[in-house]
């Protein structure tokens, strides 16, 4: 085994795209060239996966990542929990809901006990595992329990070299505003700062984006720039963060695309997902910002509409793998 970090790879969603991209990223050696990877799933569902893309590459399945032999092909830590007759595909199940689950939660046990430094998974479908009986708001919660991390937690989305997260996430956009605080601010802050160290960047540039038009216009047009905004801003420069803003949100990311900052912070969910899909919609990724163990993966979903066609888009899920191997490296002082 070469110098290179231990990576789980989950299939995601069976009845999703999840498991043809990572049929055709195996296929042409993809994964190796980034990590020694340990595809975590059914090999039943890996196998309909090869069918559907007309190619195949030699695997191993295997029961326990101490019996991988890495010269016999691409291991399969088969999950052994998804009969493919009972999920077909394009089409929400519960079943595959409950895979994703034992997925997460297996890769975060082979991560907690040393044996994986890192892991990637492609899409989930969250209505498939609420079906399934999880409780939490998204697999990042549902993550942050299986770590049973207290610490400010969220998700990251990054487009090349951007990174962006956000104050408010998924609630009612008649919500944002009263959810809007110098803490919660802060909180969004640090994490994009915290986050982009572990990829390497020791001083990232931070810009925060208003929330109302014209930055508030000096408050005739709204106070959060001035009420909470430009507080917690405050805040984080006296902690050390390269803070600046708020900065008018029409603009912000133009000066973001064209350098002048590592990080964006957003007020509300689309304000930021909005620029970075129409940026690079099948590029992004998204980074479990603030778990301890590097987890990416790509910013798309499911596809049921294409699923099983053969012709779903890799390169996302490609930048994801990219992006956990560097930040495992780092965390282990490679280069």
């Amino acid at each position: 085994m070469n110098e290179k970090p231990v990576m789980g790879i989950l299939l995601g969603d069976a009845a999703g795209v999840g498991p043809e991209i990572v049929a055709k990223l195996a296929v042409e050696n993809f994964f190796t060239a980034y990590c020694n990877p340990i595809i975590i799933g059914d090999v039943r569902i890996l196998n309909r996966a090869f069918s559907y893309i007309g190619s195949y590459t030699d695997i191993q399945v295997v029961e326990s990542v101490d019996a991988i032999d890495w010269d016999k092909g691409l291991p399969v830590l088969d999950q052994k929990n998804i009969d493919p007759a009972l999920v077909p595909v394009g089409q929400l199940n519960k079943i595959a809901g409950k895979a994703c689950l034992e997925m997460l939660e297996k890769a975060v046990d082979l991560y907690k006990n040393k044996k994986i430094e890192g892991f990637c998974f492609t899409p989930l479908n969250k209505a498939g595992m609420k079906e399934a009986g999880c409780k939490f708001e998204s697999e990042h919660h549902y993550m942050a329990d299986l770590f049973q991390f207290t610490e400010p937690f969220g998700e990251i989305n990054v487009v090349g070299n951007l990174w962006t997260t956000r104050t408010t996430s998924h609630i009612p956009i008649s919500e944002v505003s009263r959810n809007l605080t110098k803490e919660s601010i802060l909180r969004a802050v640090r994490l994009a700062n915290s986050s982009l160290k572990t990829s390497g960047i020791e001083k990232p540039r931070l810009a925060l984006a208003a929330l109302n038009p014209h930055c508030g216009e000096s408050g005739l047009c709204g106070r959060e720039e001035i009420d909470v905004i430009q507080p917690a801003i405050q805040d984080a420069q006296a902690l050390g963060i390269d803070a600046t803003g708020p900065y008018p949100s029409d603009i912000t990311f133009i000066k973001a695309f064209r350098g002048d900052f590592d990080g964006v912070v957003t007020m509300y969910h689309d304000q930021g997902q909005i620029a970075l899909k129409l940026k690079g919609f099948d590029e992004g990724i998204t980074i479990a910002g603030g778990l301890p163990a590097p987890i990416v993966t790509c910013a798309h979903g499911t596809a049921y509409d294409i699923a099983g066609k053969g012709i779903v888009k890799t390169q996302a899920f490609e930048n994801a793998v990219k992006m956990a191997s560097k930040m495992a490296n780092h965390l282990s002082g490679r280069k």
